[in-house]
């Protein structure tokens, strides 16, 4: 049954989608009248053409009319007479064929359309062969999962970028999309640049988290990185810059579901998060519950509580969620806990996680959407008398260093103060103690509450230190209350 299926598939292929006449009436109409360019959608390039000549026509035309130059059969005969692919045709009677042929300038852009529909699908065709191939003679190192998932990255940038192994960008391109970037940049007026955090001074920092970017948020245990990441996610759903059709998504590998959706509430009720827990509130409490609910129920935010999930996994999750109901930031809930492939496992744990990062910021820059990513820290900082987290201690920290656009650690000089309360030593008589305790006191009096977002690396920007309040009851993160202002407030 499968030698028939191929055999079927094998005979289909010898006529691959075409349509060699919506490609020369196109082209003729471009000859005829350049301003025809104009009217094409803005996409539409010289890949989508099934005849390689007509894509070399294409080509040319671009190339002349972006220099304000005519594009007609006399002026393109020399660009296209020294191609090896003309050497037989008499490309000057050829070109002004095409012109001459052409019945209405009113079609091109159908015929346009009817193009592009022939090249997607050849591109399925040729998507569905090589997974026929690979799945009849499959490789070891290669599990069906991974099969699926880089054919639906096949599949989704079919559908939503419209190119497959797009190749080299000339660089008048990338450099006419640069300028409309600082264009847009000027025209905001200050105005973020990315997706709001909710923190006033990390969006000064950072402009935003970026599209494309992988920002890497690290701390040790009880430092709050999840609540700020979680803190983040909800702010960027509530803030103007996110809409329905750009939600925010939550891999949460460590907690489930309900555990972070208790967490959003207790931070946006201002109720005790453990009393929450055992339900241990009142009436009051509760009906501010239930508004809180209701006030946030059609937040466009979705939290996926996978264990050991794949990177695959996760790109085939967010692949679908953006093609259904958009997609403006990725958090995940961390990445040592990400589920590597078996041929990385056995490379070693660092090699894993460089793998799992690599795949982390290549889904990034394939979605055009920052990915918030959580990571551990090792215990050296526990050795030290400065427990400020620094780029060393990111656990396998070369990978997750290099892969990274930004790297911020969380620290609570709080937490490692409470730890260290000093006790009466040996032989220490009681002032020199008091003292001592007295200059403990006063440090963990102006720490209380508070907490230190630290930026150590930004691919595009500054580093440097955000001041932040947290309040662990609530598990919340906000913009912290200063003598000569006020923190921001989120609408």
């Amino acid at each position: 049954m499968v030698d028939s299926l191929i055999e079927n598939y094998t005979n289909s292929e010898k006529k691959m989608p075409q349509n060699l006449e919506a490609e020369q009436s196109l082209l003729g109409s471009i000859l005829f009248d350049n301003k025809i360019l104009e009217d094409l959608p803005t996409n539409f390039n010289s890949q989508y053409f099934f005849d390689p000549l007509h894509a070399n026509i294409y080509d040319a035309c671009i190339s002349l009319t972006d220099v304000n130059r005519l594009a007609d059969p006399l002026t393109l005969k020399n660009y296209l007479n020294d191609d090896n692919l003309n050497k037989d045709i008499d490309i000057e009677k050829y070109l002004l064929d095409l012109r001459e042929g052409v019945l209405s300038l009113s079609k091109a852009k159908f015929y346009a359309e009817e193009i592009k529909n022939c090249y997607i699908r050849r591109s399925l065709i040729r998507i569905a062969d090589n997974l026929i191939d690979k799945s009849i003679n499959p490789k070891i190192e290669v599990s069906p999962d991974q099969e699926i998932s880089e054919t639906e990255e096949k599949l989704y940038n079919l559908a939503e970028k419209d190119k497959i192994n797009s190749g080299p960008i000339d660089f008048k391109s990338v450099l006419t999309s640069a300028t409309n970037q600082i264009n847009e940049a000027f025209t905001r007026k200050g105005k973020l640049s990315g997706v709001d955090t909710g923190f006033s001074g990390l969006n000064r920092q950072l402009g935003g988290l970026n599209k494309s970017d992988l920002i890497v948020l690290a701390g040790r245990p009880a430092m709050g990185k999840t609540a700020l990441a979680t803190n983040i996610g909800f702010n960027a759903a509530r803030s103007n810059n996110t809409s329905q059709n750009n939600s925010i998504l939550i891999f949460s590998l460590e907690m489930s579901a309900e555990q972070l959706a208790q967490r959003i509430l207790a931070e946006q009720t201002t109720i005790d998060s453990h009393k929450l827990r055992n339900g241990d509130i009142n009436e009051k409490e509760f009906a501010k519950l239930v508004a809180t609910q209701n006030d946030i129920y059609n937040l466009p935010f979705f939290i996926d509580d996978t264990p050991a999930i794949s990177v695959g996994q996760i790109a085939s999750r967010a692949r679908r969620l953006k093609r259904t109901s958009g997609l403006g930031l990725i958090i995940i809930d961390y990445i040592q806990l990400i589920q590597g492939s078996k041929a990385s496992e056995a490379q070693g744990r660092v090699q894993e996680v460089s793998n799992i990062t690599r795949g982390l910021k290549s889904i990034a820059k394939e979605l055009n959407i920052p990915i918030l990513a959580l990571s551990q820290l090792s215990r050296a900082v526990e050795q030290r008398e400065d427990k400020r987290p620094i780029l060393a201690d990111l656990r396998e920290s070369g990978s997750i260093e290099q892969d990274a656009d930004v790297v911020m650690f969380v620290y609570r000089e709080e937490y490692y103060l409470d730890k260290s309360e000093p006790s009466q030593r040996d032989n220490e008589n009681q002032e020199s103690f008091n003292e001592r305790f007295s200059k403990w006191q006063d440090r963990r009096n102006a720490a209380e509450g508070k907490a230190e977002i630290i930026i150590s690396k930004q691919r595009h920007g500054p580093t440097g230190i955000i001041q932040v309040q947290f309040e662990a009851k609530y598990t919340r993160f906000m913009d912290l209350a200063q003598d000569n202002r006020l923190p921001d407030q989120i609408n």
